[in-house]
């Protein structure tokens, strides 16, 4: 097995040696790869989903560049003009990268928040694709994109095929799967190789970074006995839903300096407990952060009367991500939220430790007040 594997490593190092290719390191994100040859790049998605078990390999051709061997699940020529997405969380790398005219599609308008998109839909220039694009193909064949791009648990997929006898590159975006808050925000990569503008997804992805460290920096140093302890997470159907200990978010609200009060649920997605767990171990925790999108104390408690038992609610020290909405309503948490960990983290920064940023005003989060 160990020779298998040894001559099948030093066949790929040959094959990347024979294109001229230069592997690009990544910092955080483990789930996509970024190869540049001399006028093309190869970019491969290992984690499309959870569990995924095969590898997604694309080849991005510069303007008048000759196809190099080898296959490939897409193939984009540069420059590109016209582009669908599907996911929110995808907008904001437009955004930064200044090629949100580009747009040309995207499933249900209304979850969108970026104003610069807005722009571009009120002009009458992005096409509202409905309830998600997989119901949609037809739509995206006859607005003919130079590619389409993908977030899916894997439902999507037979739609690939479709696409790729239309001559329309789909490519799968997996950002979701990363649990480092700064490895989802580096997927800004993979879309700027996507676009031809690697070195600008470089220099606004190397912003961000570090404001996040910075950041981190700030709380790296409290002590245990210093750190408030906070409850996440809601009801639903006697079942509280909560992120497991390993989760993006948790990881966010450690580096905040918090004492998140399930750490022993490990998991990178959400837990599931049952409510007399949770009352056993958060009664009487000093934050509720993240109360799904309530906005005020009275509408969450009628919701749900056991809710008011608990330490947090009934001191008013609960807090949602409802702050920021689109134009239609969409929670610009939920947009640029894996975009820009920074403020997230600034913002948890300033809710359990206020004294650390005297100045800084809340971005995504507020504090519920008794009546909206």
């Amino acid at each position: 097995m160990t020779l298998i594997y040894s001559f099948s490593g030093c066949s790929e190092k040959k094959d990347e040696e024979e294109k001229g290719l230069e592997k690009i390191d990544l910092s955080y994100a483990s789930g996509f790869t970024i190869s540049k040859g001399n006028d093309f790049w190869e970019v491969e998605v290992n984690q499309a989903w959870t569990g995924a078990d095969r590898i997604f390999k694309y080849l991005v051709l510069e303007e008048n560049a000759k196809k190099p061997a080898g296959d490939f699940d897409a193939i984009i020529q540069l420059p590109v003009e016209k582009i669908i997405l599907t996911s929110t969380t995808h907008i904001p790398h437009l955004d930064m990268l200044n090629d949100t005219e580009k747009l040309i599609g995207f499933p249900n308008l209304n979850l969108i928040s970026s104003e610069k998109t807005w722009v571009q839909i009120d002009a009458g220039k992005v096409e509202d694709l409905g309830a998600g694009p997989s119901a949609n193909t037809e739509m995206v064949i006859d607005l003919a994109p130079d590619w389409i791009m993908i977030s899916t648990l894997g439902d999507n997929l037979k739609y690939l095929d479709l696409l790729a006898q239309a001559e329309i590159p789909a490519v799968i975006n997996g950002e979701y799967v990363e649990q480092h808050p700064l490895g989802r925000a580096e997927w800004i990569k993979f879309t700027g190789v996507l676009l031809g503008k690697y070195e600008e997804a470089k220099i606004a992805f190397a912003q961000v970074e570090k404001d996040y460290l910075d950041a981190e920096k700030l709380s790296a140093s409290i002590i245990d006995s210093l750190r408030p302890t906070v409850l996440s997470g809601v009801l639903y159907q006697d079942i509280w839903y909560a992120p497991g200990s390993e989760s993006w978010g948790a990881k966010i609200l450690q580096n905040a300096g918090g004492n998140y009060i399930f750490s022993e649920q490990k998991g990178t997605g959400s837990v599931q407990l049952n409510y007399e767990y949770v009352i056993e171990n958060a009664l009487e925790a000093d934050f509720w952060i993240g109360s799904a999108d309530f906005l005020d104390l009275k509408t969450m408690g009628n919701s749900e009367p056991r809710y008011k038992v608990f330490t947090a609610f009934k001191s008013g020290n609960v807090f949602s991500y409802t702050q920021r909405r689109g134009r239609a309503g969409g929670l610009e948490y939920f947009e640029l939220g894996y975009m820009r960990p920074d403020l997230i983290l600034k913002d948890l920064i300033k809710i359990v430790h206020p004294d650390l940023l005297p100045d800084y005003e809340l971005y995504f989060y507020q504090q519920l007040n008794e009546t909206n």
